[in-house]
């Protein structure tokens, strides 16, 4: 089953506290709008669901960047952000609209795009798995390396103004461990989902 918890948010000071300085950081754009999972059957588009458990496949394959045949074999499964793009000025709207293609009946998919940033269950780090998304042919976010934890205060007053994600509709920052070993040391020690990645707002 496709699951999408969803990202603890500002809990900033106890998640860097919790990581040695020199833990190496992924800084990604928190995308306002619908987060969607995908699952692939022997590189088949077979499902498209929201966090909330909705099954939204059909809509999902008119999205013109979402790949219905990727080149990977057996179950594979992604998550990501679909989004209105030209919204990154109102953050809300990106969402509202993503929302309300979903629920239409008839509506046109021309003005959304979807932004790649996870592989479920993945073995290969953060940087390594968006490197291999994009190769399969998925659209991924902007994102950059933060080598110490105190360097994310930057990257938040960076986002604040516009200095970097500038074209995409967010509401924040995502911060990630990069390294997939240290992911899994701490999804087994916390209990909580996610425990690697966190959301920074405003």
């Amino acid at each position: 089953n496709l699951i999408l918890p969803s990202l603890p948010k500002d809990q900033k000071k106890e998640f860097l506290e919790g990581l040695l300085n020199k833990t190496r950081l992924i800084i990604e754009p928190k995308i306002d709008g619908c987060e969607i999972g995908l699952q692939y059957n022997d590189g088949i588009l077979t499902k498209a669901i929201s966090r909330k458990g909705k099954d939204f496949t059909n809509k999902l394959k008119d999205i013109p960047n979402v790949p219905n045949k990727i080149k990977v074999r057996g179950l594979f499964q992604v998550r990501g952000e679909l989004f209105a793009p030209s919204e990154n000025e109102r953050p809300s709207y990106s969402q509202r609209k993503a929302s309300l293609y979903l629920r239409a009946a008839y509506s046109k998919s021309d003005h959304l795009s979807f932004s790649c940033y996870q592989i479920l269950n993945g073995k290969i780090n953060q940087y390594d798995s968006l490197v291999y998304l994009e190769k399969l042919g998925f659209t991924i976010p902007e994102n950059y390396f933060c080598n110490y934890t105190s360097g994310v205060e930057i990257f938040r007053k960076n986002w604040l103004d516009k200095k970097v994600f500038a074209n995409y509709p967010t509401d924040g920052i995502v911060i990630k461990i990069n390294s997939r070993k240290l992911q899994l040391l701490r999804e087994k020690s916390y209990g909580v989902y996610p425990h690697w990645q966190m959301a920074i707002k405003y």
